[in-house]
């Protein structure tokens, strides 16, 4: 008997991750990932993931429901990534899924409707005290940009998710040297965003800033290779733009916690944090992350926590699916 499916996807600036959710088990059965850069366009993606899945012969030919998860706003019929060159219409995806009910939200709010369902072992708690049931949560995470979301209590249905795009807010910079840091990337930018510098291009910014800023030569061109003579110790420049990195990194989310009142902890996905737990510990990132002043007590026993568990986003958007379904 063929398996009754939704399709999940979790789309981002350098991957596009998609899996087969099983209707009946409940569960992420097939996941495959495609660099972004390896297609033209998304419908070519989802085309080769509908013919690989196909092939299995153990799965209907075309999912029930679909859920999108983007690195952009999703609220618009037209769908534009905000650092890769794809876009597509809502109505010509349903219409390639067979005419399958779709919804597309923000990556982050993806991300954001797994936390409720995380294990103690999903995730590395760096300082803090306690996670208040019910209170909001912030997510953040840097990764080919920087993704926030947040959840709120529901009296009614455990959290709601709120989206948004609050890697786009206004880098503040709180020491001398991320002053200077802001006033090298305001020589490059027409204006300085926090994804400029907490996320993969960031780690190249950061580094390339400080590297101007001591007169010295920048010998590394990605951010996995500064990251890794950071890691490895070979190289002062390096691990000075990654200490930096951590250290916004931890007052960014410092920031949001106060906005929100986030008494319910504060999460940091994405693709680079977890790849450097030694290096995030080592860093400024806790004590910058409750550096502020008058409230440094008010955030002392917010909880952070580093996830770990792989394929979030697909898992996110399927109890996004399981939402609508049994509403």
């Amino acid at each position: 008997m063929m398996k009754d499916w939704n399709l999940v996807a979790d789309i981002g600036g350098t991957n596009a991750r998609f899996g087969v959710f099983c209707r009946r088990t409940q569960q992420l059965e097939i996941t495959h990932s495609y660099a972004v850069a390896d297609y033209p366009k998304f419908e070519d993606a989802l085309a080769q993931f509908l013919n690989e899945i196909d092939s299995l012969t153990q799965h209907e030919k075309l999912p029930r429901f679909a859920c999108l998860a983007v690195a952009c706003v999703p609220d618009n019929e037209i769908i534009q990534f905000t650092n890769s060159s794809w876009r597509f219409q809502k109505s010509d995806i349903s219409h390639q899924l067979g005419g399958a009910a779709l919804v597309v939200i923000n990556d982050f709010a993806a991300v954001a409707y797994a936390i409720p369902s995380l294990k103690s072992s999903d995730y590395i708690e760096i300082g803090g005290h306690s996670a208040t049931v019910d209170k909001p949560i912030i997510v953040l995470g840097p990764g080919t940009g920087l993704g926030v979301a947040s959840l709120i209590s529901s009296p009614d249905s455990g959290y709601s998710v709120v989206g948004g795009e609050g890697g786009h807010a206004d880098f503040a910079p709180v020491t001398p040297l991320e002053i200077s840091i802001l006033t090298e990337l305001q020589k490059r930018f027409e204006r300085v965003s926090i994804e400029r510098l907490l996320s993969g291009a960031g780690i190249i910014n950061i580094y390339e800033a400080i590297a101007n800023i001591k007169g010295r030569e920048a010998k590394f061109d990605s951010a996995a290779a500064i990251a890794q003579a950071a890691n490895d110790g070979s190289d002062s420049l390096a691990l000075s733009a990654m200490n930096a990195f951590f250290a916004i990194l931890g007052s960014t989310a410092g920031n949001l916690a106060l906005t929100l009142g986030a008494m319910g902890g504060v999460y940091i996905a994405g693709g680079i944090t977890p790849r450097y737990p030694e290096l995030l510990r080592n860093s400024d990132f806790r004590a910058r992350f409750e550096a502020k002043g008058r409230f440094k007590s008010y955030l002392q026993p917010i909880v952070l926590r580093v996830i770990t568990k792989d394929h979030l986003g697909l898992l996110g958007a399927a109890e996004r699916l399981n939402i609508l379904e049994n509403s």
